[in-house]
């Protein structure tokens, strides 16, 4: 199997990487020792859309991302989810844009000082501060997506990803024309690392004489780094890229663009737009979904936190495929797909196995 790693730099810092922009750090963080009274105008105004809603709710429900809403994926979609609740269930909301671990702590607790009744982590990253901070603040449910750590006021979400991107897998198998496929990914999380494993069985599943290049940016939010990840992949004859990595997964969609022959994936949202003529589909979290399904079950009083798992089978996690594309998947594959995805639906499918991707296999 070939594999190519070819710019690893795992930071530490998770989904957000080390060059995010936060438009609250002007401020300084000495501004919140010598100036109390800034203290509420830094906690609402961390960036320009994360002011709390007019909504006069006594329901107040918070969102922390690692990454900038504009990104068209990951943190977009949580922001949607944001704005459903509010329009759905009249809560009073507010988001920031987080950029350090520390700042996970910091504004966990700023929330639930608040009296926030849920705050959003969204990302495994926000795992252990949730579980630092919530038994201080018993009152508030700290929710983490893509987290499976669980306390009396701490929930998880599970989304069953690798489902979807095996079937993603399949479509580029059976659509490769040189047997080459990329796979960029932000950081070496294990939800992005797992989505990789099962998109790679998928495409074997099809496909048995392929091979991947598999690289991390190091980072969520830089399009140059993304893009010039893309076209080293593209100059080793990669036809099909599969990215997650938000923001900067932008810069890929540029450099896929701008070839010639080349397809991409995309991820977390439904992203078959920003490339129709190149975008063979994209493995969608219906995050709006998932979000208003847990705000209500945690507005509930006999509420009980737990991991929710959502995938194809609760209709969270789905495989959007590009109309104007499709014609390019062939018949059987394409049946082929769609009876997987039945089987998922049953919790039937066996096709998805435990095991190393290439990525996996490089990192030890």
């Amino acid at each position: 199997m070939k594999h190519e790693n070819a710019h690893r730099e795992t930071l530490g810092k998770g989904r957000s990487g080390k060059r995010f922009n936060m438009t609250r750090t002007i401020f300084g963080r000495r501004a919140w020792t010598s100036v109390y009274f800034l203290g509420s105008l830094i906690f609402w105004g961390c960036s320009g859309d994360s002011r709390p809603s007019s909504s006069t709710g006594s329901f107040k429900v918070a969102l922390l991302t690692p990454g900038p809403i504009s990104d068209k994926s990951w943190n977009g979609g949580a922001y949607e989810g944001l704005m459903q609740i509010r329009d759905s269930l009249g809560a009073q909301v507010s988001h920031i844009q987080t950029k350090t671990p520390a700042e996970f702590d910091e504004n966990f607790r700023q929330y639930g000082a608040k009296g926030f009744d849920i705050v959003f982590g969204h990302g495994f990253e926000f795992q252990d501060a949730a579980m630092r901070v919530a038994p201080v603040f018993p009152k508030t449910v700290y929710v983490v997506t893509s987290g499976r750590s669980v306390a009396t006021n701490v929930a998880g979400v599970d989304f069953s990803f690798e489902e979807a991107s095996y079937l993603a897998g399949m479509v580029a198998g059976s659509v490769t024309r040189t047997g080459v496929i990329g796979i960029i990914g932000g950081t070496e999380l294990p939800p992005v690392k797992r989505s990789f494993v099962a998109f790679e069985q998928g495409t074997r599943a099809v496909n048995s004489d392929v091979s991947f290049i598999v690289s991390y940016i190091g980072n969520w939010d830089d399009m140059s780094a993304g893009k010039e990840q893309a076209l080293a992949q593209i100059s080793r004859k990669a036809d099909i890229i599969f990215q997650n990595a938000d923001a900067a997964g932008l810069g890929v969609f540029q450099a896929v663009k701008e070839a010639r022959g080349v397809h991409i994936i995309g991820s977390n949202a439904n992203q078959n737009s920003i490339a129709p003529e190149q975008t063979l589909g994209s493995v969608v979290i219906d995050l709006p979904k998932a979000f208003l399904t847990i705000a209500r079950a945690a507005r509930d009083s006999s509420f009980v936190s737990r991991v929710f798992s959502m995938g194809i089978r609760s209709g969270v996690v789905k495989l959007v495929l590009n109309p104007r594309l499709e014609a390019n998947i062939p018949p059987q594959v394409r049946a082929a797909v769609d009876s997987a995805e039945k089987l998922m639906i049953k919790g039937s499918f066996k096709g998805l196995l435990q095991g190393t991707s290439s990525a996996d296999s490089n990192a030890r």
